[in-house]
């Protein structure tokens, strides 16, 4: 893959290098809206995708992937098996599916979307077999804790490359990062800019100010400085090139431990630890 310099970048444990910046296209809706969206993103310097099988846009994504004008190996790009179609042959056919929709000969990466409790375990088999057979270049999972994981691990052939979480400084799941990093998992936010619940906190504006940049800007740079994966959602072109500009913004220190102090256990979407 290659990635422009000023990218930074993670190298999972698959051996596949991740742009550590991407495009998460949750409730960007079908049709021009996600398409464009992606487009532009790609245009603006993105080269990491994050979409799913219950958005309803792979259509899009795929469109706008191979309209680009980019070689398909500088696009990172991820789908996910969403909890219905969870099971061992069920998921082998719901990437088959999403492939289709894509109209790619595979992804990137594939992920679990949720740990469903009584397939999870067969859907990870399935994963495994797609990664052998080509389908993906690397497989992970999404809203797994520390709990899903060490199950998961004690019978996988092949570790989880990816845990995409809701991840910000007012959910800042340090024992779980923690974790990951030992196990040499990447972890991968979802929602940093905690869906804007949180963009005029006080410490998130007093540190935009600090260094001329926006609370979007601070939020994401707070998660690249930690080291993980992240996938701020806009559709809007202007923000879409602040998002981007993130990659520049250097937090201190004392702005780091700012932000780590702001935990709250705020959720802006759902529990896993609810989950058996």
């Amino acid at each position: 893959m290659s990635i422009p310099n000023s990218q930074p970048v993670i190298n999972l444990n698959a051996g596949i290098p991740i742009p550590q910046l991407g495009l998460g296209v949750y409730q960007a809706e079908t049709g021009r809206e996600a398409y464009e969206a992606v487009l532009t993103a790609l245009e603006l310097g993105y080269r990491h995708i994050d979409t799913a099988s219950i958005y309803g846009n792979e259509v899009d994504v795929g469109r706008a992937v191979r309209d680009c004008g980019l070689p398909r190996n500088d696009v990172f790009v991820v789908t996910k098996v969403w909890t219905k179609d969870q099971g061992y042959d069920q998921t082998l056919r719901a990437c088959e599916r999403s492939l289709e929709l894509l109209g790619l000969d595979h992804v990137d990466l594939y992920l679990i979307h949720w740990p469903k409790p009584d397939t999870r375990k067969d859907t990870w088999r399935a994963l495994e077999r797609l990664a052998r057979e080509g389908m993906t270049r690397s497989i992970g999972v999404s809203n797994y804790t520390i709990r899903h994981l060490e199950q998961l691990m004690a019978t996988a052939n092949t570790p989880p490359a990816v845990n995409q979480v809701e991840f910000h400084p007012f959910l800042y799941q340090r024992a779980l990062l923690d974790f990951c990093k030992k196990n040499d998992i990447a972890l991968e936010a979802y929602s940093p800019l905690t869906r804007g619940e949180r963009l005029n906190a006080p410490v998130i504006r007093a540190i935009a100010h600090k260094h001329g940049a926006s609370p979007a800007q601070v939020l994401i740079a707070w998660c690249l400085t930690l080291g993980t994966i992240t996938i701020p959602k806009t559709v809007q072109r202007a923000r879409l090139a602040e998002n981007f500009e993130s990659i520049q913004l250097k937090l201190d220190a004392e702005d780091m431990e700012q932000l780590c102090s702001l935990d709250e256990g705020l959720r802006i979407c759902w529990n896993p630890d609810e989950l058996p």
